[in-house]
């Protein structure tokens, strides 16, 4: 899959005569409800024998608007995203840089410049889906802007049980640890991404050693507790036993900001300065203090069979 960085007005072209049948949006999670979209801007790219392709934002326009006070996590990071799409068979990926200069655009100007300049014959995206200042330009007013440049399609809310599949809904189901139902909606399990770094080296003392993995800033994570995990590194995958949060039994946990700890089942070895990827499968239980060291390691033994009865639960 070819990625190319756009950024207006610098940057808005690329050196390709291809055409591209473009699915377009923020894309966050690439849960079920992105994915219908992305697959019906494949099809057509099928169908009329051009490229497909996915054109997206970086940052996240909550980044910019109401100076970032109000910003949104990632639920799925930009590499991750790109690792995905190429799974699922995109020729190519657009990522426009959202600042003021595009947020000053037009609807016009936003068509003009991003859709007819990069050979666009056809765009897909949902039916939310706006664009321009203030986000005044709607699919409707896409088709018109287009001039007979470029067809579109409108994909309709995509539900499950009745509720659209979101990723603000996603966000609030991992800020109540409900990773089960977060897959179920992302069709795969809620991944975190992440450098294993140096930590306290206080599991290991334990009996209990741990991978710490560093995630990439303004990531999601699950809330604080524990959880049966996969984690893959090298492209081998392991089973796992994760606790994200404070550590509260040794910290305060006012002053301390939350960590991935992973004890890697049936793994010996140097895992440090390694990119891991730590599947959520299951939410075991809630962060919390233990009275004495004694306590804590019984419970930790616990969890680990907790999480090997969930692991070969799923399969």
């Amino acid at each position: 899959m070819d990625i190319y960085k756009l950024h207006y007005p610098e940057t808005i072209t690329i050196d390709d005569d291809a055409n591209y049948s473009l699915a377009i949006g923020f894309f966050d999670g690439l849960h079920r409800g992105h994915q219908t979209v992305i697959n019906e801007a494949k099809r057509k790219a099928e169908e009329l024998g051009i490229r497909s392709a996915v054109l997206t934002f970086d940052p996240h326009p909550s980044h910019l608007f109401g100076d970032g006070e109000n910003k949104v996590g990632y639920i799925t990071q930009y590499k991750e995203k790109a690792r995905l799409l190429s799974a699922m068979g995109i020729d190519a990926l657009f990522i426009v840089t959202f600042d003021w200069a595009l947020a000053s655009l037009s609807p016009k100007q936003f068509v003009d410049i991003f859709l007819k300049e990069l050979h666009v014959l056809h765009v897909t995206a949902g039916f939310d889906f706006t664009f321009g200042s203030k986000g005044a330009g709607t699919m409707e007013q896409m088709a018109a802007l287009s001039d007979g440049a470029f067809g579109t399609t409108v994909i309709e809310k995509v539900t499950d049980d009745e509720q659209k599949i979101s990723s603000t809904r996603i966000r609030e189901l991992l800020s109540k640890g409900n990773v089960e139902e977060t897959e179920l909606l992302l069709g795969r399990p809620f991944r975190t991404v992440g450098i294993v770094v140096d930590g306290e080296k206080r599991g290991r003392l334990l009996g209990f050693p741990t991978a710490n993995v560093m995630p990439e800033k303004s990531t999601v994570l699950p809330a604080n507790g524990v959880y049966a995990v996969r984690f893959t590194v090298d492209e081998l995958t392991y089973e796992g036993v994760c606790n994200v949060g404070v550590k509260p039994t040794f910290h305060d946990p006012s002053d301390r900001q939350a960590v991935v700890e992973v004890h890697v089942l049936d793994f010996t070895g140097d895992l440090y300065g390694k990119e891991a990827f730590v599947d959520w499968v299951g939410h075991i239980r809630p962060e919390q203090k233990f009275g004495s060291i004694d306590l804590l390691v019984e419970q930790i033994a616990k969890d680990k069979k907790s999480a090997q009865e969930i692991l070969a639960a799923r399969g």
